[in-house]
């Protein structure tokens, strides 16, 4: 199984939040990557500065025939093409997609001088990551520490699982 999270806390010149993710969905399968399930959208405070605006995150499960280094060359495109700015760590953004597990499989590569790590290494403490993957794969566990979701989820701190909220509104 391979799953995306995708995430966007800034309008772009496409659209709000949620169209951000929408379109980039549509992006990923016009580079024939099959969305095969979606969570519904879920709504974070921005992290690690609160004052940021609000993200707005989906998971999603694909197929693809790529390796993982063509897969985020694809991810980074679509960034790119939705406007995406990488100035500095963790600011706010119009379109983020992370590789968080291909196929179980545990790796790390570089691509343009960016690291990346799959199961992407700060899965286990991300509330807009847990949550919306147990909704769409309910029996999933985690390829390095062989946690189960409901495992993770009931690590993450009170604050954490109280900070989220499902949208019904898309």
């Amino acid at each position: 199984m391979i799953i995306l999270g995708l995430g966007s806390n800034l309008h772009s010149s496409i659209g709000d939040r949620f169209k951000n993710i929408n379109i980039a969905l549509s992006f990923l399968e016009s580079y024939k990557i099959k969305i095969i399930k979606k969570s519904n959208f879920y709504e974070t405070p921005s992290y690690p500065n609160n004052k940021d605006p609000k993200f707005i995150n989906v998971v999603s499960i694909i197929s693809t025939i790529l390796p993982p280094v063509d897969l985020v060359s694809v991810m980074l495109f679509v960034e790119n093409k939705l406007e995406r700015k990488r100035n500095f760590k963790n600011e706010p953004r119009t379109c983020d997609i992370d590789l968080l597990d291909y196929n179980g499989q545990v790796i790390n590569f570089k691509y343009n001088k960016l690291d990346f790590t799959v199961p992407h290494k700060e899965l286990p403490q991300r509330n807009f990551v847990l949550i919306p993957l147990k909704e769409i794969a309910p029996n999933w566990k985690h390829p390095k520490s062989n946690e189960s979701i409901d495992l993770l989820i009931d690590k993450l701190s009170n604050k954490d699982k109280k900070s989220i909220l499902k949208i019904e509104k898309y």
